[in-house]
């Protein structure tokens, strides 16, 4: 612990490792989806040409509409990972995730303009979650909290409310990925109950 705080950096080799792992099995289901949907639309096409006075013909109809949105998911997919490579190059990686000190947890997030900063008295401290095979910490404010909380800064940038306060129809996306982490999940938790005076840690 030195004065100017604990720090836990950001592992940038890691980070963009995890980020080429994403887009590569995003694109790679992208395609596959959309080659059997091709499969089954140009079947239906045969079908429809073929067999038009068999009677198979609303059969043929039913197979091309259950393909379509297989197309469609493949397109919004592919547009996805774009917008996403986009906002990568618009947000270059911070080089510190978190700082502790007396006088409150500052966190860095992706794409917001300035350090969140939570007193101790607002932060219950991280959750480690496992999400889509890959441990995340978590956010976990006091009950309460928000933007407009005494002391509270950032809270209310959009892209910390997406990874803070996510929308209640989709699961919490984590807030740091542990393997980009430049310190281990037992010392960031030893740091947060030394700052915090116990208060605050990481819960599994």
């Amino acid at each position: 612990m030195s004065e100017d705080g604990f720090v836990v950096g950001v592992d940038r080799q890691a980070v963009m490792r995890r980020r080429e792992v994403v887009s590569t099995v995003l694109r790679r289901g992208a395609w596959a989806t959309l080659v059997i949907g091709a499969i089954g639309i140009l079947g239906a096409v045969y079908v429809l040409i073929t067999m038009r006075y068999s009677g198979l013909w609303p059969f043929a109809l039913l197979l091309i509409l259950a393909m379509l949105p297989l197309v469609i998911s493949t397109v919004l997919a592919l547009r996805l990972d774009t917008e996403r490579q986009r906002w990568y190059a618009a947000f270059p990686l911070q080089d510190v995730a978190m700082r502790m000190t007396d006088r409150g947890l500052e966190l860095a997030c992706d794409g917001a303009g300035y350090p969140v900063m939570l007193p101790w008295a607002t932060v219950q401290g991280f959750q480690q979650k496992k999400l889509f095979g890959q441990y995340m910490l978590e956010l976990s404010l006091a009950p309460g909290v928000g933007a407009t909380t005494a002391g509270v800064r950032g809270l209310d940038q959009p892209a910390v409310r997406a990874v803070v306060k996510p929308s209640p129809l989709l699961h919490p996306i984590g807030m740091f990925l542990v393997k980009a982490l430049d310190q281990p999940v037992h010392v960031i938790d030893q740091a947060l109950k030394h700052y915090s005076n116990g208060n605050a840690g990481v819960r599994n």
